[in-house]
């Protein structure tokens, strides 16, 4: 067994390393993803895998009876989420929560970004790892093209993949001195308008430490996967995957000066909201959340839990040319 740390491989021999700690016989590798480890087959056992598809995607109906099929003759057993159900006839139905409480080997999503981090938030507690499928536009996460699926199984089935550990950012609100809601995110926190369009008001502390008031539509902290999502819609940095930051981006500042800041994700970020008689919102990966109230208080930090992705073959600056299609005109 072997693995890759931040792009060199070593073996399990005792061999004599040049002055940059390379073994000769182990050349270095092209960057994959951070925290990838060679996880072959250690012995027989019974194989399980969920099923989690995105809703009303007219592909799902043709794909799943095919990858149930699949699954079967690969001796697997396996559970669907109910946006799958109905096109896995016979097949044992669970929530995606429920799926985080069960021996699952791995999941499959099928869908896009979206639904891979619906999936992502349920089963990180677990430690299950995803392989995501696209069946979305652009797709960083779901990033195996449905053509590439079945190979894809077959590289698992055979031991030979890398398992991508991304980070994840948890907050805590607290009001009136109290903590009242928390939550894990893999992309992002944002801390954005309610149902008025008016600027949002937030003072942002760093390790208790004052940085500056925002005026903006929005504030989000973004962690590195995410740092592809939002944060670069709004105009903040691509992170490699491995890099141990977080990217505090205000969107559509009102003012010139406010610009992406990087900070270690050691630190502790508190974001002070101040509205007034309005309401702002916080949203968890564009999709879970809550309405929130003058003086409320949300502490950002480096969540316990991390997202395990699987992958087979390329790098993250594959993924990058592919799909912002750079180099191309």
């Amino acid at each position: 067994m072997s693995f890759v740390v931040i792009g060199f491989r070593f073996s399990t021999t005792k061999d004599t390393k040049d002055r940059e700690g390379r073994s000769p016989s182990c050349p270095p590798l092209a960057f994959l993803y951070n925290s990838i480890f060679n996880m072959g087959k250690t012995g027989p056992s019974q194989k399980a895998v969920g099923i989690v598809s995105k809703p009303n995607k007219p592909e799902v109906a043709r794909i799943v009876p095919q990858l149930m099929e699949w699954l079967r003759v690969h001796d697997y057993t396996f559970v669907v989420d109910p946006e799958t159900g109905p096109h896995a006839d016979g097949a044992v139905v669970a929530s995606r929560e429920e799926m985080g409480f069960r021996n699952l080997d791995f999941v499959i999503v099928l869908g896009g970004d979206g639904t891979f981090l619906s999936a992502a938030r349920a089963v990180a507690q677990a430690g299950i790892p995803i392989v995501g499928v696209n069946l979305g536009a652009l797709g960083f996460l779901t990033e195996i093209p449905i053509e590439d699926l079945y190979p894809t199984l077959e590289s698992i089935d055979r031991g030979s993949y890398d398992i991508d550990a991304r980070s994840m950012v948890h907050c805590e609100v607290a009001r009136g001195g109290s903590s009242i809601a928390s939550f894990d995110a893999l992309n992002d926190v944002v801390v954005g308008k309610g149902t008025i369009a008016r600027l949002n008001h937030c003072d942002v502390y760093i390790d208790k430490v004052f940085v500056s008031r925002y005026q903006a539509d929005s504030l989000m902290v973004s962690t590195p996967t995410g740092s592809t999502a939002y944060n670069l819609a709004a105009g903040g940095p691509i992170l490699m995957p491995n890099v141990e930051s977080f990217v505090v981006t205000p969107v559509s500042a009102h003012s010139l000066t406010h610009r992406p800041l990087v900070v270690q994700d050691t630190s502790q970020i508190e974001i002070v909201v101040m509205t007034g008689d309005e309401e702002a919102y916080l949203s968890i990966d564009g999709q879970a959340g809550m309405p929130m109230l003058d003086g409320d208080r949300v502490y950002c930090r480096k969540s316990e839990r991390q997202v395990k992705l699987l992958h087979t073959q390329g790098t993250f600056f594959e993924v990058l040319r592919t799909k912002l299609k750079w180099g191309q005109r």
